[in-house]
């Protein structure tokens, strides 16, 4: 299943967040905290790591062996940030993709994300901030429960077969040049790299992983994406017989950034895919 992906000398040094493991869970609100309470628990620590051109070896890269994958796709939305646009035309432009690229019968997108930071400051277009912290969005307990609260009656009956959960990361405008998306080839991981950590909720507490420092870890960016390109991100995979189950991933200052270059646009939708398997 493995794939080993040769390294050239295309690279950047880019300066990563981490979390520095203190033993303590690690907690971020997602709405306004407790009096008192900090929006964010836990040490954050920065390493420089070399974030390789992607491009150079992008025909290499499978979901199934680095947990990312980077291809090209035109999408007909004119206005990312309408949000019934993006529902009624992305959200099955992105379900047809994801069905062609891992071979699913059945992907059911369930939200989106818009991030510009600007706008965030803003607070426009429902826009939030690019996260520079290295993170993956699912856990082992998560995962699962996420198909529980989608999916009804017919949660137990999908989760005796494989799913995936699948992150669509596209610029709105490009290139981009700004803050762009790191991301962690999944063999260079280890389940001991990764923290739950509690995301708070106005009604709800959902989990997702911190990953902490390891000197093996292999990141890769691809430079100036345009709108037709697209990076798929394996956030979780229900399969154990070796497949690369989560991708860690990070906004990070490009050092080859130019000065004044527009800030980072994109939209990130997260779907449901089901096997029959």
């Amino acid at each position: 299943m493995e794939e080993n992906v040769a390294i050239g000398n295309d690279h950047v040094q880019g300066l990563l967040n981490y979390l520095r493991d203190t033993g303590e869970r690690p907690v971020v609100y997602l709405c306004e905290p407790p009096p008192g309470v900090p929006i964010r628990s836990g040490e954050s620590v920065k390493h420089t790591m070399l974030v390789h051109d992607g491009r150079a070896v992008a025909d290499h890269l499978t979901l199934d062996s680095q947990g990312f994958a980077f291809v090209h796709n035109d999408s007909e939305v004119e206005n990312f940030y309408d949000p019934d646009e993006v529902r009624r035309i992305y959200y099955p432009e992105v379900a047809r993709l994801v069905k062609h690229v891992t071979g699913a019968f059945r992907v059911e997108v369930f939200d989106h994300n818009v991030r510009c930071e600007p706008m965030a400051r803003q607070k426009i277009n429902g826009a939030h901030e690019p996260v520079k912290f290295a993170h993956n969005d699912y856990t082992l307990k998560s995962g699962p429960q996420r198909v529980r609260d989608l999916m009804g009656e017919e949660a137990e009956e999908l989760l005796k077969h494989r799913f995936i959960e699948i992150n669509v990361w596209r610029p709105i405008r490009g290139p981009v040049e700004e803050s762009p998306l790191a991301v962690c080839d999944a063999q260079s991981m280890s389940l001991s790299d990764f923290i739950p950590t509690d995301l708070k909720y106005s009604d709800r507490t959902g989990e997702v992983y911190s990953l902490k420092y390891n000197s093996n870890h292999r990141w890769y960016y691809f430079p100036k994406m345009k709108r037709n390109e697209v990076l798929l991100l394996k956030c979780y995979d229900s399969a154990t017989d070796g497949r690369a189950r989560f991708t860690a991933h990070t906004a990070f200052d490009d050092p080859m950034s130019p000065p004044g270059a527009p800030a980072r646009e994109s939209i990130e939708s997260r779907m449901l895919a089901f096997f029959a398997e």
